[in-house]
């Protein structure tokens, strides 16, 4: 029997199916099991001439799958999209000023890179969560490092024609959470990256590195004068690491991740590709903002509809007696809203990011099933009850 609580209504009687809604990392792909993997060319060096192929498969067909230009580089590099990007503002960045443009978590980090470790000649663009900033103030003759999703507020950027086609810096998108859900204008990007554990539903650890023919002139132009980890390394006297592309990765990476990664995009491929996975995430993203739409208790973080992410869906509390509670009142109301959903088993890992303004944080790109994003409307409303029932 269960215990109601006073005054909260009835729980629902449909329920998610998988109650995995982490934004990172996200939900498999519908129908992923163990042994789709067997595979994996395991107990093999990485550098062996089957274990090289499997690698050098996973850039063609991510090239593939995206619509990578012909002309653009790939590599699979260390330490997840945070090693990708670290990667090329450690190698790239210093012979040019540098606009950097950020709001949210993630952006900040490369914001404190910047600044505060790199020391460059750097203008900062920042905006509180839930709204952009001025992206209008990018200049053609700086490098421009952004996120194209903003992966901690649900932002997300609503198009590439701030870029200048005629720039002479290099423009690095932070594409984590945005690869393989939102289009990408290649001719406006010099450096995109992303990682397996987002919208395919891989494992952690990967990070993909994609440069244009213009990154790469960078790379072999300039030589920084602040030393260059091992992992950070892309050029050989000179000269791009033609190998790193290649599938010679700098480091080990884990072969059973790579075939999970492989599994990913057959599945992606078989359901129709790039505009398949683009249109499964916006009619899950839908789900949530059509019901926000009607929501007296619930809204989208992000404040123009142009920058709703069909990624990790940020709902905030605006109920006015929750916002009487102040900012601890809020925070914790929001923990216990977070907490009840996972106790119920139909929502896990839901809770807004930690640095993020309280509320609950949905991942609905391509692996998560509409059908359970509908079921869990109803336990969002369901929880909330519950929860405002207990402050009397």
């Amino acid at each position: 029997m269960t215990t109601m609580i006073a005054g909260a209504p009835a729980k629902p009687l449909a329920r998610p199916s998988d109650p995995r809604f982490s934004s990172g990392p996200t939900k498999k792909r519908p129908g992923w099991a163990l042994d789709n993997l067997n595979n994996a060319v395991l107990g093999r060096s990485h550098r062996s001439k089957p274990g090289k192929a499997r690698l050098q498969s996973a850039i063609e067909r991510t090239k593939a799958l995206l619509g990578v230009p012909a002309d653009y580089r790939c590599a699979i590099v260390p330490a997840s999209d945070t090693g990708a990007v670290e990667m090329a503002m450690w190698s790239m960045l210093g012979p040019r000023p540098v606009d950097v443009f950020a709001w949210e978590s993630f952006g900040e980090d490369w914001v404190t890179d910047a600044v505060k470790q790199l020391k460059l000649d750097a203008k900062i663009h920042v905006a509180p969560y839930g709204v952009l900033p001025d992206l209008r103030a990018a200049r053609a003759d700086a490098d421009i490092v952004f996120t194209q999703n903003g992966t901690t507020a649900g932002v997300k950027i609503p198009d590439f024609d701030w870029i200048a086609a005629d720039r002479a810096g290099v423009a690095i998108n932070d594409a984590t959470s945005a690869a393989f859900a939102q289009a990408i204008a290649w001719d406006k990007c010099d450096v995109t990256t992303f990682s397996w554990q987002k919208v395919l539903g891989g494992e952690a650890a990967h990070g993909m590195l994609i440069l244009s023919p213009r990154a790469v002139e960078r790379l072999e132009s300039f030589t920084p004068d602040r030393p260059l980890p091992k992992i950070f390394r892309m050029t050989k006297k000179g000269k791009l690491d033609e190998e790193l592309f290649q599938g010679a990765t700098i480091n080990t990476p884990s072969m059973l991740a790579l075939e999970d990664y492989h599994d990913a995009l057959t599945w992606a491929e078989a359901i129709g590709g790039l505009p398949a996975l683009i249109a499964r995430a916006d009619a899950n993203a839908a789900v949530l903002h059509d019901w926000m739409a009607n929501s007296a208790w619930a809204a989208n973080l992000a404040q123009d509809r142009a920058t709703w992410t069909n990624t990790g869906v940020c709902v905030q509390i605006v109920d006015p007696r929750v916002l009487a509670l102040g900012a601890e009142g809020q925070a914790d109301f929001a923990k216990k809203l977070a907490g009840l959903l996972e106790k119920e088993g139909v929502a896990l890992d839901a809770a807004s990011y930690r640095t993020a303004p309280p509320g609950l944080r949905i991942w609905c790109a391509a692996t998560i099933e509409r059908a359970d994003l509908q079921a869990l409307t109803l336990w969002l409303d369901w929880a909330f009850a519950s929860v405002v029932a207990e402050l009397g």
